[in-house]
């Protein structure tokens, strides 16, 4: 089974491109030095070779005067592509060298500007020929790939005269380039790293991603980019004034009370309002009056991306109450919709129980129907108990006082901040849902986040979502315990944006406005510090702890505190990244030791 989607099965069954296509696809002959196997082979491969071929056909040094659509370039650590795909569309690759993730859209030739589509690498879909064409430059600087791929280019520039010489050179390549791909853990400055979903669906362009310049190649190297903007530069986001952004997309002249009024964020002077959160406002205002109105968000990246801060944001934005609910593993739907919880604050007799705990449903469905009913059902499931447990406490809450039996289990129903911004009109941020051990919890929300926009509560209460409820979604991506979001709730969001990692200068700045450290040059060497301190523990699998935005901003206070980078470091950084002394010890002596020790 391969490693990663670029190689699964059905990509080696793929025809070949011309002039390949006849070739045998197997050799025992010739095969690239990272070849380790007992049995010595090398296999063509049709999307990489496909990706070699069209990256010759753009690269000037092999084809002068080339006409190629295509297009390359650099921006800082990433590696930015425009590939002109056989299908008849544009595929546009970015790939980040430091966590060696993916980036790439579809988009059509006719119209660039047309709104991205997925890319998506199965049979069906796309054959990640732009991924491989994307990495040519990272495979040149092997020196075998360069010398096979200067062999190969030249008997394409003669039109092949030499078949023979010519697929030597393809089957290195293609076994060169799949060895250092597949096995690259173990082949260390050798290997290739790279980092895609197993389902194999790329991580999307974003429309407001393009648009703002985050991905705008500052070295072109081949080509005529039509989708990337090279030499943009990302828009400043102090450019979004907070006087003109508080409460200035508001969507009606609503009187708040002073307790809710408290609820409505206020952005710190330090803060700098993302553009996304910008965005995020005109389209949920824009929309007010119309049939369907944009109310569902999805905020999606890395821990420290400041996912929660612009959701606060976005609230000041509207001038709407903010509330938020944590999820955890053990969250279930009751957790989200509120509790039938013991009412004890009048009586003892309250803990009697006489009616079954929710631990009592969970643990022994038929027993705890027996509590409720008198009648012991091997079948009964832990929904139908819960749905008989709801009879029952309505029957009592329809008793008076005096009717009441006494010594019998009162229950008084607790209301979420999910229910209570529902009912209200607030912004609601749930955070975290993907590390919900059931990833079905959150459909039993669709009704509200769709246009039935309702709930039903435990005690049988339909509410009706105020018009005004705007719903937040954040969560981190590719993380220990993050699990993939039910495709239903993401459908449901009428917007899902991906925040990046800020780059090296938005995150010093962002570090020195909340701190007010004005040794601004150290601050900078923290910030990569923490940049490499993060990928050493991805290369090296210490997954046991973090080191982020946070981190930083602690390790820079400290700082601050005590004069010492190392000395700082030990109680913030060092100590976050992992829990074990001897990972630790490999992060101090790879990472800020030999940086630091002046």
């Amino acid at each position: 089974m391969a490693k990663t989607p670029l190689y699964q099965t059905w990509s080696w069954k793929r025809s070949l491109p011309e002039p390949f296509q006849d070739e045998e696809p197997v050799s025992t002959d010739v095969y690239s030095k990272y070849c380790m196997t007992p049995t010595k082979k090398s296999t063509l491969h049709s999307a990489s070779l496909s990706a070699i071929l069209a990256y010759m056909e753009m690269d000037t040094s092999v084809t002068p005067g080339s006409t190629s659509e295509s297009a390359f370039g650099t921006q800082g650590e990433k590696l930015v592509a425009e590939y002109q795909s056989r299908t008849g569309e544009i595929h546009a690759v970015v790939f980040n060298k430091t966590n060696r993730k993916f980036t790439a859209g579809r988009f059509d030739i006719a119209d660039p500007s047309s709104n991205t589509k997925v890319y998506s690498i199965k049979d069906s879909g796309n054959t990640g020929t732009a991924l491989f064409f994307t990495l040519i430059p990272l495979a040149m600087e092997d020196d075998e790939f360069k010398e096979q791929y200067d062999v190969l280019a030249s008997c394409k520039a003669l039109s092949y005269p030499d078949m023979e010489e010519a697929d030597k050179a393809a089957y290195i390549l293609c076994d060169n380039l799949y060895r250092r791909i597949e096995n690259a853990d173990g082949l260390g400055n050798d290997g290739i790293k790279i980092s895609i979903p197993n389902t194999g669906n790329v991580q999307q362009l974003t429309p407001l991603n393009l648009n703002k310049g985050t991905y705008s190649p500052t070295s072109v190297l081949f080509g005529n980019f039509r989708i990337f903007k090279p030499g943009a530069k990302a828009a400043a986001a102090v450019s979004i004034d907070k006087d003109h952004f508080c409460g200035q997309y508001s969507f009606s002249s609503r009187i708040f009370s002073q307790k809710e009024q408290l609820l409505i964020p206020k952005l710190e002077d330090w803060y700098i309002i993302p553009p996304e959160a910008d965005s995020i406002c005109k389209h949920a205002k824009m929309t007010t009056g119309g049939t369907q109105p944009m109310r569902n968000f999805l905020l999606r990246g890395p821990a420290g991306t400041g996912k929660t801060e612009a959701a606060k944001a976005i609230a000041t934005g509207l001038g709407l109450p903010y509330l938020f609910y944590t999820c955890s593993a053990n969250t279930e739907i009751f957790d989200l919709l509120g509790q039938m919880l013991p009412d004890t604050e009048n009586t003892a007799e309250a803990a009697s129980g006489e009616l079954p705990s929710l631990m009592d449903i969970q643990m022994d469905p038929p027993s705890a129907y027996y509590k409720l009913t008198g009648q012991y059902e091997d079948s009964i499931t832990e929904g139908e108990v819960y749905d008989k447990l709801i009879e029952v406490i309505g029957l009592q809450a329809k008793q008076s006082e005096k009717d009441r039996p006494q010594g019998g289990q009162h229950f008084r129903y607790v209301e979420t901040p999910l229910i209570q911004a529902i009912r209200n009109g607030y912004v609601i941020e749930i955070q975290e849902p993907t590390v919900i051990a059931n990833p079905g919890v959150l459909v039993g929300l669709n009704g509200l986040l769709d246009r039935c926009a309702s709930v039903v509560l435990p005690t049988g209460e339909i509410v009706k979502r105020h018009p005004d409820t705007v719903v937040i979604v954040t969560t981190n991506t590719n993380y220990a315990g993050c699990r993939d979001l039910n495709q239903s709730i993401i459908s449901r969001m009428n917007l899902v944006i991906d925040m990046d990692a800020p780059d090296t200068d938005t995150l010093v700045s962002r570090v020195v406005n909340i701190t007010g450290c004005t040794d601004t040059g150290t601050v900078v060497e923290m910030a990569k510090t923490v940049q490499e301190i993060n990928e050493h523990c991805r290369e090296t699998m210490i997954n046991d702890g973090s080191c982020g935005v946070r981190e930083l901003i602690s390790w820079v206070q400290s700082y601050m505190v005590c004069g010492s980078v190392l000395e700082s470091a030990n109680y913030t950084v060092l100590s976050s990244a992992s829990s074990d002394p001897e990972n630790r010890a490999e992060i101090y002596s790879t990472c800020l030791e030999g940086k630091f020790a002046a």
